[in-house]
C-alpha cells in the first residue's frame, strides 16, 4: 500500500484539494494517508476532512494523524511538504515591520526580505526532516509545495542531496489557463513551455494547432486600456514574454512597481496584501472545523491540477504526462547559474521525475531571474555557514529593498527581523534556536 505523507496536514484546503485531485484518479490502489502537524487541533480537522473526502470519492483508504514526524515519515514513498514555520504571526511581521520602515511588499513567500526570512526560519526544519527521510525512507520522494519554493529546494540540494526533491507549484498551468480565457482559446490542445525560476518563468512557447498565440494576446491589450494597468502585462510589455505568477507576487520582484505612489495607484497593487489573505485562510480553517463538527459536506473545487496528485499517478501507474517543475539545474537552462534551482517542463512516468533540457531563456529573462537566484544563493550561504552579514547582503541585493531602502537602513531592518524572529532563527544568525549541523554540513552552495 504506496504511503503518502502530508507534513504540515493542518493546511487544510490544501490538503483537502490535494486529496481530492488523488481521489479523482480511479485506477490507484488503496492509498495509506499519514498526517502530521504539530497543532493538534488542525490535525485532528485535516484527518476529518481526509476522512470525509475519502467517504465522498466512495474509497478506501487508510488514514492516520499523528503529532509525531519520525511516526509519520516511517516507511513513506512520497511526502508532500506544506508547512509553514511561524504560521500568520511570522508573517505579519514579515510584511507589516519592513512597510514600517518603508519597504512595501505585496505577499513577501518568494524572495526579497519576506522570502529570505522565510527561507530562513524554514531550513532548519527541513534540515531535520531531510535527516528523518534519510533514516526512515532515504527512497522517497520529496514533493514539496512550501515556499519560498527556490531556496527550500536548493536548501534541500545542499544538504541531503540523495534525497529526490521536487519542487511544484501550479502557476505556469495557471497562467496559461487565465492567458486562454482572455484570448478566447481553448486550453485543451494548447502546447507551452515555459522556464526560468519558481514566480519568475517565462512563458517561452504558447500555441495551438501550430499558431503562435502571442499576437493575439497583444491584440487584446491593445484593445483593453484596463489590461495595461496589470503588473504581469507591463512586464510582458517590456520583457516580450509573459511571467508566470499573478501580479500580486510579480510586482515585488522588481524595482518597477513599489516604489512609489503613483505607481502602486496605476498598477492597483495593495501592499502587504498577503496578511488579509492569511486571515482568510484562519477563517476557512475555522469554517472547515465548524463544518465537520456539524456533519456538512466541504466544498471541493473541480480540476485544481495540482503536480502532486498528479506526479504520484504517474509513478504509481507508470502513465506518462508533463509538467512543470522546480529543480536543481544540472545543465537544464544554459545562461543561468548551474547548482541553483530553476523551473522547467519535466516528463513524469513510472521511474519518476524527469527534468527535461530546455537550453538558453530569454537573455531579458536570464537577466532578472539571475538577480532573484543571487538573493537565494546569498540567503542559502549565510544559512549553512551562520553568517550574518550574508542575511543582509542578500537583502540588499533585491531590486525592491535596494530601491527603497538604504543599505544603513536595511541592516537595521534586518537586525530588526531577526529580534521579532529569534526563537525561529538558529543562535549563529542572532536567534536563539539551537540547531543541529545540516545534514550535509561542509557540502558548500553547488555552483
Amino acid at each position: 500500500m504506496p504511503q503518502i505523507v502530508f507534513l504540515g496536514a493542518g493546511s487544510v484546503v490544501f490538503t483537502r484539494q490535494l486529496l481530492a485531485d488523488l481521489y479523482r484518479f480511479d485506477d490507484l490502489p488503496v492509498l495509506d494517508i499519514v498526517l502530521h502537524d504539530i497543532d493538534a487541533e488542525r490535525l485532528e480537522v485535516a484527518r476529518g476532512t481526509a476522512e470525509q473526502v475519502a467517504g465522498r470519492f466512495g474509497r478506501t483508504a487508510s488514514i492516520t494523524a499523528t503529532l509525531d514526524r519520525r511516526e509519520a515519515l516511517s516507511g513513506a514513498d512520497f511526502v508532500i511538504n506544506m508547512i509553514q514555520v511561524g504560521g500568520i504571526d511570522a508573517t505579519r511581521v514579515d510584511l507589516e515591520v519592513p512597510a514600517a520602515a518603508g519597504l512595501l511588499q505585496t505577499i513577501g513567500d518568494t524572495t526579497g526580505v519576506g522570502g529570505v526570512f522565510r527561507g530562513l526560519r524554514t531550513f532548519p526544519v527541513l534540515s531535520g526532516i531531510a535527516a528523518d527521510m534519510l533514516e526512515l525512507c532515504p527512497d522517497a520522494w520529496f514533493l514539496n509545495y512550501t515556499n519560498p519554493m527556490a531556496m527550500n529546494v536548493w536548501w534541500m540540494s545542499v544538504v541531503a542531496p540523495s534525497i529526490k526533491t521536487v519542487g511544484l507549484c501550479h502557476s505556469v498551468y495557471w497562467t496559461v489557463h487565465d492567458l486562454c480565457e482572455l484570448i478566447g482559446v481553448p486550453l485543451e490542445g494548447t502546447h507551452y513551455r515555459a522556464a526560468g525560476v519558481n514566480h519568475q518563468a517565462w512563458l517561452v512557447e504558447w500555441s495551438r494547432d501550430g499558431e503562435d498565440l502571442y499576437p493575439r494576446l497583444r491584440e487584446a491589450i491593445e484593445r483593453d486600456p484596463e489590461l495595461r494597468r496589470r503588473v504581469r502585462v507591463e512586464i510582458f510589455t517590456r520583457i516580450g514574454y509573459y511571467p508566470t505568477e499573478t501580479s500580486e507576487h510579480s510586482s515585488e520582484y522588481l524595482d518597477w512597481f513599489l516604489r512609489s505612489p503613483e505607481q502602486i495607484e496605476r498598477f492597483r497593487l495593495r501592499p502587504l496584501e498577503y496578511v488579509g489573505i492569511s486571515e482568510e485562510n484562519v477563517a476557512e480553517f475555522e469554517h472547515a472545523k465548524a463544518a465537520l463538527a456539524a456533519g456538512e459536506a466541504l466544498q471541493l473545487e473541480e480540476g485544481a491540477a495540482e503536480y502532486a496528485p498528479q506526479v504520484i499517478h504517474s509513478i504509481l501507474t507508470g502513465t506518462e504526462r508533463t509538467i512543470h517543475a522546480n529543480v536543481v539545474n544540472h545543465g537544464l537552462i544554459d545562461n543561468l547559474p548551474q547548482g541553483a534551482v530553476v523551473e522547467v517542463p519535466s516528463r513524469v512516468d513510472v521511474d519518476g521525475v524527469h527534468p527535461l533540457p530546455f537550453g538558453a531563456i530569454p537573455v531579458q529573462g536570464a537577466a532578472l531571474n539571475r538577480t532573484y537566484l543571487s538573493v537565494a544563493e546569498l540567503a542559502i550561504e549565510a544559512a549553512r555557514t551562520g553568517d550574518p552579514e550574508l542575511v543582509r547582503r542578500a537583502v540588499l541585493t533585491d531590486p525592491n529593498a535596494s530601491s527603497s531602502l538604504t543599505p544603513e537602513q536595511i541592516w537595521a531592518l534586518c537586525d530588526e527581523l531577526t529580534k521579532r524572529h529569534a526563537a525561529l532563527l538558529p543562535v549563529a544568525l542572532g536567534g536563539t534556536l539551537e540547531v543541529p549541523a545540516p545534514v550535509g554540513a561542509g557540502a558548500g552552495v553547488a555552483r
